[in-house]
């Protein structure tokens, strides 16, 4: 345990030394930002007057909040294979790789202590964005468990994403190659969601196969078991055929 805790907080801190995990950090609140700002003129100029009639109507955190972290995740979608693409590829390709594999710790502490090190980084961010929706607190009511299941629903899709990187990371020792492989992977993941919504195309299956589709109900506040399995379920399996990957590699 202390082998693993020691790889994330490596992980970690090797993020911050150079300046890509400092700037993507600032274009994520910046551009975010920019469209919590816009969510909020919206809210008040068009969609207050024209709900103000019914009853019941549509408050800050359905308008606002949900979509504030829809938009992270998609904006994160693009994000994630940069930082992923770190995690082994790089160090593959700085021939520091071959020194943490050569250490008397197992590819199992290796490997989640990559993950770990990445989803403090994840955190952080989910934590800077949940700033934004909190400051709504001090003039209105927020809808607390739906705020609460929208933090959820983020933290579970972005380690999703995080996972899968990681396993494409480990397949070749190209970081452009890496991020552009997770990229495709997530993107054929929304692909699927698109598909599966269309009128024509429009297919259970392919919804439920897709992020997005079990993203989605956390939005609305809705928890499901089944959401939380599918993501679990797709965490561990990118993290064991990491782990027998590089297990046969060391081999």
């Amino acid at each position: 345990m202390s082998s693993l805790f020691t790889v994330a907080t490596t992980e970690f801190k090797r993020m911050f030394f150079s300046p890509l995990a400092w700037s993507i950090l600032a274009i994520l609140q910046f551009v975010l930002a920019l469209m919590f700002l816009v969510l909020v003129q919206d809210f008040i100029t068009l969609i207050q007057p024209q709900t103000a009639g019914i009853e019941n109507p549509p408050g800050v955190t359905d308008t606002i909040v949900s979509a504030l972290f829809l938009w992270a995740g998609i904006i994160m979608l693009a994000v994630m294979p940069i930082l992923t693409m770190r995690s082994i590829a790089e160090e593959r390709s700085n021939g520091t790789f071959s020194l943490l594999r050569s250490a008397p710790i197992s590819m199992t502490e290796i490997v989640l202590g990559k993950f770990f090190g990445l989803m403090m980084f994840v955190f952080i961010m989910i934590g800077l964005v949940s700033l934004m929706p909190l400051s709504l607190s001090l003039g209105t009511s927020l809808d607390w468990g739906k705020f609460l299941a929208a933090i959820l629903g983020l933290s579970l899709l972005l380690a999703s994403f995080a996972a899968a990187g990681i396993f494409i990371s480990s397949l070749t020792n190209q970081p452009i190659i890496a991020a552009i492989s997770s990229f495709g992977l997530l993107l054929v993941l929304v692909v699927l969601y698109i598909s599966g919504k269309s009128e024509t195309t429009g297919s259970e299956l392919f919804v439920y196969l897709s992020h997005f589709g079990h993203f989605l109900p956390f939005l609305e506040g809705i928890f499901q078991s089944g959401d939380l399995a599918y993501y679990l379920l797709f965490i561990c399996g990118f993290l064991i055929l990491t782990i027998r990957k590089l297990d046969n590699e060391r081999l």
